[in-house]
């Protein structure tokens, strides 16, 4: 029995997004969801197997065992044409939040780009939960992110610099000290607004494990989706806020930061992450990171 190349490249991208619709709207050509659905539907006839459930997404062991196998040939077909034509060498697929897309990487890129004047970068806005699996599925080649305590297999970290927390406060609050936010709690709460990352990030969790030493409960009020944000609502006046102390990054003058005690509220750990070994231009990238950090440190 001969497989249908369409049809395995069908069920790859199906696999890889995890669900039909997903994969129509991302993949890199037209195509129509029924006809989709329906040449999946002849490949599990041709196999006899049914290879995922549809709702919710989730692949049989069968379906785990196929992607398993197409996925080294597909997910590297859009890269043969430049390995053949030698581009690849200098194509960097870098992955990283928005606020680090933004600030210092430029210059870190500047530097690399002199040793590699015909750089080539796919630079890919992805949230710091979803860098993992990012790199894990092969669509980038390293990732600047907030590092956690254990990462996933086959993932090698490389510590940057640390990040203090701070909280955000408007210009004209009347607190100088995060004590003196703790002396106006209700008993163990703190009812003053505040605005925070969603629950899962590594900013939240450190914040809260750090309140929980000093048997404290503040709630947020507003979640948001990026610190940048959290600057900007903390101006407008809708709470306080917590976030990072990133050096080379002034505050604007309508907020004030104030650093919370090191000792109960741990660090944030930026650093880098890459799956596997890097070619030259992603080593590069890691010294010149690396070196830039630490001058970043120095003159905090």
């Amino acid at each position: 029995m001969s497989l249908n190349v369409h049809h395995l490249e069908l069920f790859y991208f199906v696999a890889k997004f995890e669900g039909i619709t997903e994969a129509v709207r991302k993949m890199p050509y037209g195509i129509q969801q029924p006809a989709v659905s329906g040449q999946i539907s002849q490949l599990e006839k041709s196999l006899g197997l049914k290879l995922f459930h549809r709702r919710p997404f989730a692949l049989t062991p069968a379906g785990e065992e196929l992607y398993d196998y197409v996925y080294p040939f597909f997910s590297q077909l859009d890269q043969v044409g430049g390995r053949l034509r030698g581009e690849e060498t200098q194509h960097l697929r870098l992955a990283a939040s928005a606020a680090v897309l933004r600030n210092h990487l430029p210059q870190v890129l500047q530097a690399v780009r002199s040793d590699f004047p015909d750089l080539r970068l796919t630079l890919r806005e992805v949230k710091s939960t979803e860098i993992e699996a990012a790199l894990q599925k092969q669509e980038a080649d390293v990732a600047v992110t907030i590092l956690h305590r254990k990462t996933a297999p086959g993932l090698t970290s490389i510590k940057l610099l640390e990040l203090p927390q701070v909280l955000l406060v408007p210009k004209n609050a009347p607190i100088t000290k995060f004590r003196e936010v703790v002396a106006k709690a209700e008993g163990p709460l703190i009812s003053q607004p505040l605005i925070t990352l969603p629950p899962n990030e590594q900013l939240s969790l450190l914040f809260q494990a750090g309140l929980k030493k000093r048997d404290l409960q503040w709630d947020p009020s507003m979640e948001v989706s990026e610190v940048g944000l959290i600057e900007r609502y903390v101006s407008d006046g809708f709470g306080y806020g917590i976030t990072l102390n990133i050096p080379g990054i002034a505050w604007p003058k309508t907020v004030r930061a104030i650093r919370l005690p090191a000792a109960d509220f741990a660090p944030v750990v930026v650093g880098v992450l890459h799956m596997g070994n890097l070619k030259a231009v992603g080593n590069r990238f890691v010294k010149v990171a690396q070196a830039y950090a630490k001058e970043l440190m120095k003159a905090a």
